[in-house]
């Protein structure tokens, strides 16, 4: 009903809302644009979304999606319990190749970083929960990565969920594609068996 309206909440929401889309960063201009709103309305609205984490404002002054819209979606009950099963991998894939392990979620045009563990050497591919890049194929989740490199591999379709990968990245030459798709492989298999042990229990 119209009491129930703020416009405050909903002018928010209609930013965040512009943000679904495979384009990751916006220019004040561009979300102007798609809003309708005043770029001091905004500015506004953004500062408060900011300050949530909603939204992040980057050194090219673009604005992007924040960690917090990725921290409750990972609150869905399906995605709570893939992150149950595929981090104990991620972390140790990342603890025995010294390199980044992920697990991405490709949308159509867009690949979207689910999961991550991060090695503990400060020369490494810094890939964070959230991140998102541009694709043109659904066959290949990799982003560009001067200088690095990444091996992938598409996990088995999981209820719920879009297409998943595993990935191992990192500085090119570092870690052997063969070796990367090895120990990718390992964890796959691993996952396959313990995802078929739950679904054998639950029947």
């Amino acid at each position: 009903m119209a009491q129930d309206r703020v416009e405050a909440v909903e002018r928010a929401l209609t930013v965040l809302e512009v943000f679904d889309s495979s384009q990751e960063a916006f220019a004040l201009a561009e979300l102007a644009e798609a809003t309708g709103f005043y770029k001091s309305t905004l500015l506004r609205l953004l500062g408060s979304l900011a300050r949530f984490d909603y939204v992040q404002r980057g050194e090219d002054g673009r604005w992007r999606l924040g960690g917090s819209p990725m921290r409750l979606a990972r609150r869905h009950a399906p995605s709570q319990q893939l992150a149950v099963r595929v981090q104990p991998w991620l972390d140790r894939l990342a603890a025995e190749t010294g390199e980044t392990a992920a697990l991405l979620a490709l949308h159509p045009g867009e690949v979207e970083c689910r999961l991550a563990a991060l090695p503990a050497t400060p020369l490494r591919h810094d890939l964070r929960p959230g991140s998102r890049w541009p694709t043109e194929r659904d066959t290949d989740p990799r982003p560009a990565l001067p200088g690095g490199t990444m091996t992938c591999l598409a996990l088995a379709d999981a209820p719920g969920e879009p297409p998943l990968w595993l990935s191992l990245s990192g500085p090119a030459g570092r870690l052997a594609p063969e070796t990367a798709h090895e120990a990718l492989t390992r964890a796959r298999d691993a996952l396959a068996r313990r995802l078929a042990g739950d679904r054998e229990k639950n029947t």
